[in-house]
């Protein structure tokens, strides 16, 4: 494994205490930064706080007042926020448009795009007003190409593409770059909310003939978190094995 150079560097992950964000923590404090996790599980968070070496933070992203306590206590007991990545995200129910439930639909794009909106809006301003930041927003191929019986995970990824590259631009002077990264499937805890028949048609698209690794993903994006990345912003990183179209 490759060290990337994150010495010095304050980091906050969503969801960081399991799947694609605890690989992306554990990655990121081997490569020298300080870590917080963000995440609503205050056990599960705790646990993996400890045993990876870092620190956490019990925060309902959903919920505008608690991101913006949570951003303060970050700031300060880290002297500053350098590195967001927001990956916190469900999957919703695997079902037709005709037969979604509202409740359910508001539900997804709650968590998988307002609570991305939320971190942004709370920790970026800072990072602009230092002249450095690094973000990256986990989306999903589902956001580029839309997956059948998933309508309000499709969409919410395609929003957080949508806004990863407007706050890019708008940040663009500032040394401040905001990426994000497109995923196929990878096996973790949120295959749990999803039928056996949808996760059969999601491997059945990636030309590579498997599920991607979260230590795969958590390389890319540490990297896109890193100093060197110091050009793209507003950019889609493709992570789907050959699936993209695009």
């Amino acid at each position: 494994m490759n060290r990337i150079d994150l010495e010095g560097r304050r980091a906050v992950v969503t969801g960081g205490a399991q799947g694609i964000g605890r690989a992306v923590t554990e990655r990121m404090v081997a490569s020298g930064a300080k870590v917080l996790i963000w995440d609503r599980e205050r056990g599960l968070a705790e646990a993996a706080a400890e045993a990876i070496g870092c620190g956490f933070v019990q925060v309902e992203l959903t919920d505008w007042d608690a991101v913006k306590s949570a951003s303060a206590r970050s700031e300060a007991e880290l002297g500053g926020v350098d590195i967001l990545v927001c990956n916190a995200g469900i999957a919703g129910p695997n079902m037709p448009v005709a037969d979604y439930a509202p409740e359910d639909w508001r539900r997804v794009i709650d968590v998988d795009l307002n609570a991305v909106f939320y971190c942004l809006k709370a920790l970026t301003p800072g990072m602009a007003q230092r002249g450095y930041g690094r973000v990256v927003n986990v989306a999903s191929v589902a956001g580029k190409e839309g997956n059948p019986n998933a309508s309000a995970y499709s969409a919410a990824k395609a929003g957080v593409i949508a806004l990863t590259k407007s706050l890019g631009k708008e940040l663009a002077g500032r040394d401040v770059a905001v990426n994000c990264v497109t995923p196929a499937a990878a096996k973790t805890a949120i295959f749990d909310q999803m039928t056996e028949e949808h996760i059969a048609f999601m491997l059945s698209k990636i030309p590579r003939g498997r599920f991607v690794t979260v230590d795969e993903v958590a390389a890319m994006i540490v990297w896109l978190c890193s100093a060197e990345n110091s050009f793209t912003t507003g950019g889609v990183f493709d992570l789907s094995g050959g699936r993209a179209t695009y």
